[in-house]
């Protein structure tokens, strides 16, 4: 009987036509050291003439129960995992886990469109989820709890809101932020600077108007990172005997050197004009930079400039900044998830070590 055109051949319909089992055939695609190359061969021109491009991986991977990919999920948009060199950092880190256990990555960004943002965890066909710094109330987290798949976080939210949010003991992994954030804030205090002011990231999900934002604002933050990195620099200040409602917090919607630059502008119009500024991620203190060469003030004789992560491009600005090892993050919230998906057991929470790197863009005020 001839073979209906436009229907797709299957891959019993190869076989009989080569005189072989239909495992013999999925070996031939699959397996190849199973046969003979000759029969391999024989197989793969038949497969050729009849049309028939090949086993269904998705449908094969539901059969085996996995598809072998590990997905990626976090708050940005999809460009956002190319540009941003702490995401790309990240990223190899995962993949470096992934690699080795033959599994791929499938990337699953966030949106604006609440819709969305839920189907992409929803409908992602994944082994398991990598869930990377989103905040304590994003919808995104709560559908990967619900789907039930193994799930191990970085950053965001800590541990004990995802007991809260019914995911007690999922692995996690991240740094101290409060503690780094002390520590940075307190070289600019050793210095001899008490004008400081700060350029924040996201405080919440949904956008707000960037500006400036008191300290109720501040502690109410829905991304614990924001929220430990401010209070790790009100800890440092207040130490020091300064007071806290005097330093002007500039908080934008992404961490970009765009938003660096305009926060930077907005605290620097501020009097007295600090001689200091914290900027929570390297990528904002690239804009403030950029605003201090702008403006005509010499870094760091008018104007110090530290910044957080320790970006592929810190050393090259010479900027003071803490130092996260993104890259080892990633491999391990990878590495977790592969132990979850392999029934070993689930790794405890893990903080990583962050370090204070003291470059050029600090110094004494004049």
């Amino acid at each position: 009987m001839p073979h209906d055109r436009h229907r797709p051949v299957t891959l019993q319909e190869v076989a009989a036509a080569v005189g072989v089992s239909a495992k013999t055939v999925s070996n031939a695609f699959s397996r190849p050291d199973q046969l003979s190359a000759a029969l391999r061969e024989r197989i793969l021109a038949t497969a050729r003439r009849l049309g028939y491009p090949g086993p269904n991986p998705l449908a094969a991977g539901l059969r085996r129960g996995r598809v072998g990919a590990i997905g990626v999920a976090y708050d940005n948009g999809l460009s956002y995992a190319f540009d941003d060199p702490v995401a790309v950092a990240l990223l190899a880190g995962v993949a470096s886990a992934a690699e080795p256990a033959g599994s791929g990555l499938l990337l699953v960004p966030g949106s604006s469109d609440p819709a969305r943002r839920l189907a992409a965890v929803s409908d992602a066909v994944v082994d398991g989820l990598v869930v990377s710094s989103v905040g304590d109330d994003d919808p995104l987290l709560a559908a990967a709890i619900v789907r039930g798949l193994p799930l191990v976080v970085v950053d965001q939210p800590r541990p004990d809101r995802l007991a809260a949010l019914g995911a007690p003991g999922t692995p996690w992994v991240g740094v101290d932020d409060r503690a780094a954030a002390a520590a940075v804030a307190g070289h600019l205090l050793d210095l001899g600077h008490r004008r400081l002011a700060v350029v924040s990231f996201g405080m919440h999900r949904d956008p707000i108007t960037p500006g400036l934002v008191d300290e109720r604002a501040q502690a109410a933050a829905t991304y614990a990172v924001t929220r430990d990195r401010l209070a790790g620099y009100r800890d440092a200040a207040r130490r020091a005997g300064l007071d806290w409602a005097g330093v002007p917090v500039f908080h934008g919607g992404d961490s970009t050197p765009e938003v660096g630059e305009v926060g930077a502008d907005a605290v620097l119009a501020t009097d007295p004009r600090p001689t200091a500024l914290l900027c929570l991620s390297d990528r904002l203190a690239e804009g403030a930079l950029q605003a201090a060469a702008r403006l005509g003030l010499r870094v760091p004789g008018d104007l110090s400039v530290a910044g957080f992560d320790d970006a592929a491009t810190a050393p090259g600005l010479g900027l003071t900044t803490v130092r996260q090892p993104t890259r080892e993050k990633g491999r391990a919230a990878g590495q977790a998830l592969l132990d979850l998906l392999a029934a070993r057991p689930a790794p405890a929470p893990r903080s990583l070590p962050a370090e204070l790197v003291v470059r050029t863009s600090t110094g004494p005020p004049a």
